[in-house]
């Protein structure tokens, strides 16, 4: 069976990946006995946060590929240099960076862009009718990639939900220990941190995420 894809977007919450979402991916996806690729765009983060005071770093420069290689412990590879063909399926973590970095929903809300190199991966992917998941604030590029009317979820928060629709994509509510998933389109989504008050919480819901991305293979 072929990999599976975690794309990143850096390493911390405020500015990169969760690093919590992240690390209960790559742990269910162990857990599953699937072979797994980290991976991430080679480009500049929108900003560096101090994750100690919350305020942003002012002159600072980080690299998305290279902060999410603390993640993966090394083991990563540039977004662009991904085959889709290599790979059976891709999971998307949360955590702003994924608003910041995959595209620029954080500062530009439903009229935002996706990461022309993170649309193609995914959209390639999509197009070979391989399964995605997308976890907290991550579903907001379904719509941007994938196109209108397709389930989703980011929780239970009203304003971004409306960004959702307005961008197509048709939100679901849905509690932290579950999940969303559009059948048809396969893609599978679930809240996490959008709701998740502690990792056991998130970790119900992405455990869900992961088996049901698995079993759309």
């Amino acid at each position: 069976m072929k990999k599976i894809a975690v794309v990143l977007s850096g390493c911390g919450v405020n500015d990169g990946s969760e690093i919590y979402e992240s690390v209960l991916t790559l742990l269910a996806l162990q857990s599953a006995g699937v072979e797994v690729q980290c991976m991430a765009p080679d480009m500049e983060q929108m900003h560096v946060i101090n994750h100690y005071t919350g305020q942003v770093a002012e002159g600072e420069v980080r690299n998305v590929l290279v902060e999410s290689a603390r993640l993966a412990r090394g083991e990563i590879i540039d977004l662009k240099e991904a085959n889709p063909e290599d790979y059976s399926a891709a999971i998307f973590p949360g955590g702003f960076g994924a608003a910041k970095n995959l595209c620029n929903f954080a500062t530009k809300g439903a009229d935002c862009s996706v990461n022309a190199v993170v649309r193609q991966f995914a959209s390639a992917l999509h197009q070979q009718g391989k399964p995605l998941g997308f976890i907290c604030i991550a579903p907001v590029l379904i719509p941007k990639i994938l196109g209108s009317n397709i389930h989703l979820t980011i929780g239970k928060d009203l304003e971004t939900a409306q960004a959702v629709t307005a961008m197509g994509g048709c939100h679901d509510n849905c509690e932290v220990d579950s999940f969303v998933v559009d059948e048809k389109n396969k893609v599978v989504s679930t809240p996490a941190f959008m709701l998740a008050t502690n990792m056991l919480q998130a970790k119900s819901g992405i455990d869900k995420l992961v088996l049901k991305v698995l079993e759309l293979r």
